[in-house]
């Protein structure tokens, strides 16, 4: 399921913007895509939505025929919880959340006894925590987190670019996260040098002209078969202008769209 999330729209939604856009409005684009799935990723304003307003988004998702799934940062019990709460209004089934964020130190240990802790509630209410690749926490040690806790409802959100700050290949983490996604961040990234070639800057790509090998992530998870959803997202630099930064993000999000149906047509006749 090809889907988008708060990261398709990051500017688009950001103060930077003269007018930004709502999360409905955000909704609205998503459905207008015909795409099924939103994903309301690092967005804390969700955590100041009323009952009614809560309600309100689930219903106006159910109108427009999309499923929708939570995003957040940490660990701890309480905040996992506040989570869970959000996650049964809004009928999300995938909580992607992320270890050690700056600020959280926690051992292996520690997140797993947190963990183990909230799963009970997490697996009466039918949703699942997604830990995302990226790199403060090295793809080994979250994955063997996940096989140490053995839950059907603890897995892998995964997104191969987010490691390489850490040098975990994406490659190598696309195998080694395979058996566990139950998530998939689908974004392109490439390597630029910086100005008089002194370093490299590490920035987004639209999706197919970077470095990520999307076929090798789709044959190694298939996504589709397993009914996973794939959330587009970016890392689009700003563009000079609210203006052209948000005609960018538009662009890209439609390359992106564009590129996962058609490599989704061509493998379904091949």
């Amino acid at each position: 399921m090809i889907g988008l999330g708060t990261y398709s729209f990051f500017w688009q939604l950001s103060d930077r913007m003269p007018q930004p856009l709502t999360l409905g409005d955000a909704l609205d684009q998503t459905a207008a895509q015909g795409l099924q799935v939103f994903q309301i990723c690092d967005y804390p304003k969700i955590m100041d939505f009323d009952a009614n307003a809560l309600r309100d988004l689930r219903q106006r998702a159910d109108d427009l025929g999309l499923t929708l799934e939570l995003g957040t940062r940490g660990t701890t019990v309480e905040h996992l919880q506040q989570y869970l709460r959000l996650a049964e209004v809004l009928q999300a089934k995938i909580l992607r959340t992320m270890l050690n964020p700056v600020g959280d130190d926690a051992t292996p240990q520690e997140s797993e006894e947190r963990l183990r802790k909230v799963l009970p509630d997490y697996d009466r209410a039918g949703v699942t925590i997604a830990l995302e690749t990226y790199e403060r926490v090295p793809t080994k040690t979250l994955v063997r987190l996940v096989e140490t806790v053995g839950s059907e409802r603890l897995g892998v959100c995964l997104d191969p670019g987010n490691g390489v700050a850490a040098l975990d290949l994406p490659a190598e983490t696309i195998d080694r996260c395979a058996p566990y996604v139950k998530d998939v961040h689908v974004k392109d990234f490439a390597f630029t040098r910086g100005e008089g070639w002194v370093g490299f800057q590490y920035t987004g790509a639209p999706l197919g002209t970077g470095l990520l090998d999307y076929g090798h992530l789709e044959r190694a998870v298939e996504p589709e078969r397993h009914g996973l959803s794939q959330i587009v997202e970016h890392w689009l630099p700003w563009q000079g202008d609210p203006a052209a930064t948000a005609a960018e993000e538009r662009r890209w999000t439609a390359v992106a769209v564009e590129y996962l149906r058609d490599y989704q047509k061509e493998h379904d006749h091949a």
